[in-house]
């Protein structure tokens, strides 16, 4: 073995056993790791940066842009209600949320479907109250499993099918031939998943702000829209029992005041809905489609909503409207800013928004553009002007045109008219022509922290090929099966799961197969148990968050540590490669 080879292997052993065993950041440790190879002379910067061009990589970072369109338009919340419902335990939850996305991810490139879910499921959690921990990595499992299903499920499966037909045209495979291992695959993810991540994953739920003692309490009102979704279902049906920290008081419907609501009522259009609470669920509030302030002065705002912001201030002593209803004293006409809610001492006020006279230090929750901020910098009227990060409303009648380019992004890449990455980067673009998000917020969508981890992983990936180590330890390790070919096969699946777990999938796939060729002609067996066996061990990188895209895309996501995704990967990985050991040869002969 030459020197290059033990520096990459000794290099790429401190980088994984960093992750495990040190809370760095993950970007920071990749890069230390690239920064080394570099320095040594094992790969030329070209070799070192190629994973920053890599087509992968930038996939997922338009994908970001894209899916920052969703959430913007409220599409989002559209996935969540016709998806995922209201779960009554995490079982439950995890199984709402795993057979959508294994289903999709048979079709599609399971890229995008999480990169979609992530937000949905976030908004989801929140508002019924379950960890975020215990979701995130099922989803991306469940994406992992299902894109085993078929042929078009992930690019591994593609790769490795076109080196099969470069050996001989009749070893390609349909569209379906996967299903025989993809279902049962699915199957054991999904029952290991439901029997044993209460114990194996972790336990992050966010502390909920409301049960601090002196938050802020806010009073907000909102009208149900005509033709609303919300018309018709009960309150708790429609989400509105579940935002933590906040309490329905009251809906005034013609006329009628209903207190003490029960979670049964009946929703129906023009309903005005009272409630009081935090500030967060406040805002969570102006996201839901079919609600939309009380108050008709947010439609006399010279500015569209969706370029808006949300802002906190607190009225001086000298605002002049104090001891005047908000009403009376025109506020909007004033400020050119709408009241949205009021906190008062921590009291429930019972009055209109319009009706209720302004007092000194009331904190205004304000609906207006981001220059509100400079104009009342400097003004006396207002303490303490904050504007509320990540806060705006949503432009919900943009939904469908999100909705419709999510489709047709899909229906490119289906029939293959268009690359993954031109697919997204067209669909990138016509959110941002479509106005379905703006330049600032496009700019600022994509996670660089997990960009980096990506590029950087590729560069490794690309030292551990070049030196010739992953060759040699290969072929050492295959010379220890002794020509049984259930042994040799064990051993190609531990040997590309491994190289998956600590490079990529398709990197692991292109490594291993010429190996598994040669074995398999050695044998004087065929090579199709041998390359469905790497197509799934490429794909079943449940161990390491690098590993694959959509492990790295949860890691932040879901506050996980590098040892989460090997606690409950590690024993999945086993099971699926025994259940791909025992189903490959009996479809696919030696």
């Amino acid at each position: 073995m030459t020197l290059d080879a033990w520096i990459s292997i000794t290099i790429m052993i401190f980088c994984f056993s960093t992750l495990v065993l040190s809370r760095t950041s993950p970007d920071i440790i990749m890069s230390a790791g690239l920064t080394l190879l570099l320095v040594f002379g094992v790969l030329e910067p070209q070799e070192a940066l190629a994973g920053f061009a890599n087509e992968g990589m930038l996939t997922v970072a338009v994908l970001y842009i894209v899916v920052a369109g969703l959430t913007e338009t409220g599409a989002v919340g559209w996935i969540v209600q016709s998806l995922l419902g209201r779960p009554r335990s995490m079982p439950q939850a995890q199984f709402r949320l795993m057979l959508p996305v294994s289903i999709l991810s048979a079709f599609l490139n399971n890229t995008p479907v999480v990169a979609i879910f992530i937000p949905a499921v976030k908004d989801w959690a929140k508002s019924h109250r379950l960890s975020i921990s215990k979701l995130l990595i099922p989803l991306s499992y469940a994406s992992i499993a299902g894109g085993t299903c078929t042929l078009i499920g992930t690019s591994t499966n593609l790769v490795v099918n076109g080196m099969l037909q470069e050996q001989n045209i009749n070893y390609g495979l349909s569209m379906f031939e996967l299903l025989w291992v993809g279902v049962p695959i699915v199957i054991v993810v999904f029952s290991f998943l439901l029997l044993f991540s209460h114990w194996l994953l972790p336990e992050r739920t966010p502390v909920l702000i409301s049960s601090c003692k002196g938050v802020r309490q806010f009073t907000v009102e909102m009208k149900v829209d005509t033709n609303s979704p919300l018309d018709g279902k009960s309150i708790e049906a429609a989400g509105l029992r579940q935002l933590p920290g906040l309490f329905l008081i009251e809906i005034e419907r013609a006329e009628q005041i209903i207190p003490a609501v029960s979670p049964q009522e009946i929703i129906h259009s023009n309903d005005r809905l009272t409630f009081a609470g935090i500030i967060d669920s406040v805002i969570d509030l102006q996201k839901i489609r079919g609600l939309t302030p009380a108050t008709n002065q947010i439609f006399k705002l010279d500015s569209e909503r969706k370029d808006r912001s949300f802002i906190e201030a607190v009225v001086s002593n000298s605002c002049p409207m104090i001891g005047k209803t908000i009403r009376e004293g025109r506020f909007r006409s004033h400020y050119n800013a709408v009241i949205i809610a009021i906190a008062r001492n921590g009291k429930q006020l019972k009055r209109k928004i319009g009706d209720i006279t302004l007092r000194p230090g009331d904190t205004l929750l304000l609906e207006s553009r981001a220059s509100f901020m400079q104009q009342q910098h400097n003004s006396r009227d207002f303490f303490l002007i904050s504007e509320i990060g990540n806060s705006h409303p949503l432009d919900h009648k943009r939904a469908p045109i999100a909705l419709g380019i999510i489709f047709l992004m899909v229906l490119t890449v289906s029939f293959s008219w268009l690359s993954m990455l031109k697919a997204s980067l067209l669909a990138a673009g016509l959110m941002i022509i479509t106005r379905c998000i703006d330049g600032r917020t496009a700019r600022l969508a994509p996670d660089w922290q997990i960009l980096v981890v990506i590029a950087t992983a590729f560069g490794i990936g690309a030292a551990v090929h070049k030196t010739g180590a992953a060759t040699i330890i290969a072929e050492t390790l295959t010379s220890l099966t002794y020509g049984d070919p259930w042994l040799t096969l064990a051993m190609v699946f531990l040997l590309t799961a491994s190289f998956t777990a600590m490079a990529t999938n398709n990197v692991a796939a292109v490594l291993m197969f010429p190996i598994a060729l040669e074995a398999a002609n050695t044998l004087q067996v065929s090579i199709m148990p041998f390359a469905i066996t790497i197509m799934v061990a490429a794909s079943a990188s449940f161990s390491t968050p690098i590993g694959y895209q959509t492990n790295l895309m949860v890691f932040n996501a879901g506050g996980y540590r590098f040892k989460d995704f090997f606690k409950v990967g590690f024993p999945l990985t086993l099971l699926v490669g025994l259940v791909t050991l025992i189903v490959t040869p009996l479809i696919w002969k030696f």
